[in-house]
């Protein structure tokens, strides 16, 4: 509940800075000061409402993945265009589908289908979903938008649909770059992402990146994706080469317990557990930890 109430407080103090000087008597579309103080207001009870009402698994998870300060520090509002990268199972997109609202747009974006069999482990059927991911995760998406959920659409990256172009307000890639790095020189396909998130963007959009984050001191070669880290410095220049701009960062994402060793990767931790098997004590060591450290990036597309 503090944490709720702490985003419904930042959420306000910023419509307070937001109000305009020439004429307090009025917001700039013509609605009365107390009536745009309070639309920020609203979004934060009805962020709230949403994350209250998911199931006990996925609030469980908020003391690491903390998405309702996320979303707010990335500035993320009822009514706009988002596009989500590797939604995955709909963690984040059962929760922005209520929240952009019936006026918003949820756009989910997957890896593009040449990309999986370079994991190596994935099964035939597996791949063979990937050829109509873009339908199948659309119409498995409008089960989640209830009766005033967003409008959904979706695409593979490096296949975005013209008409998409400068068309978001923002672009979220939560815990989705590092499998785009370690397969780049296989295909350019971080390259490939960075690209088509900088042409779906509108001039002054929001890209919002939290991403496993290696030690700044690790060996470049261990901190390549291929065990799920990137360093922080690394991250950035990607972003910032192809044209965004570092207006934030946040340590609400962090995770200072996560000290990995050579031999780790990111999914010895829960959810995942990958590396504990049937050991209880391993598996125990390793919920002790929780989930991983991560950064919390905030770029801008920025305007012409």
């Amino acid at each position: 509940m503090a944490r709720y109430l702490i985003l419904a407080l930042v959420l306000a103090l910023g419509a307070c800075q937001k109000a305009p000087e020439a004429r307090p008597d009025k917001s700039p579309d013509g609605a009365s000061d107390a009536q745009a103080a309070s639309e920020p207001a609203s979004a934060a009870s009805r962020l709230a409402e949403i994350l209250a009402a998911q199931p006990e698994a996925v609030k469980a998870r908020y003391q690491y993945r903390n998405p309702g300060e996320t979303l707010a520090f990335f500035g993320i509002e009822p009514g706009m265009t988002v596009v989500e990268v590797l939604p995955g199972g709909g963690w984040y997109s059962k929760i922005l589908i209520p929240y952009l609202g019936p006026d918003g747009h949820l756009i989910g974006v997957d890896y593009n289908q040449s990309m999986f069999p370079k994991f190596g482990f994935f099964s035939d059927e597996f791949l063979a979903s990937k050829e109509t991911w873009v339908a199948d995760w659309t119409a498995g998406a409008s089960a989640w938008f209830g009766d005033e959920g967003a409008q959904i659409s979706a695409f593979a990256l490096g296949e975005m649909p013209g008409e998409l172009e400068g068309t978001a307000d923002a672009v979220l890639m939560i815990r989705a770059t590092h499998n785009l790095a370690r397969f780049e020189s296989e295909g350019g396909y971080l390259s490939q992402a960075v690209a088509d998130i900088h042409r779906v963007l509108k001039p002054g959009g929001i890209l919002g990146v939290v991403q496993h984050q290696a030690a700044d001191d690790a060996p470049d070669a261990w901190t390549d994706g291929t065990r799920g880290y990137l360093k922080q410095d690394f991250v950035i220049k990607v972003f910032e080469d192809a044209g965004f701009r570092l207006v934030a960062s946040s340590p609400l994402n962090h995770n200072l317990l996560d000290q990995p060793g050579e031999n780790d990767v990111v999914w010895r931790l829960p959810p995942t557990l990958a590396t504990s098997g049937e050991d209880p004590d391993l598996r125990a060591q390793m919920n002790a930890i929780g989930e991983s450290n991560r950064m919390t990036l905030k770029f801008v597309k920025p305007a012409a």
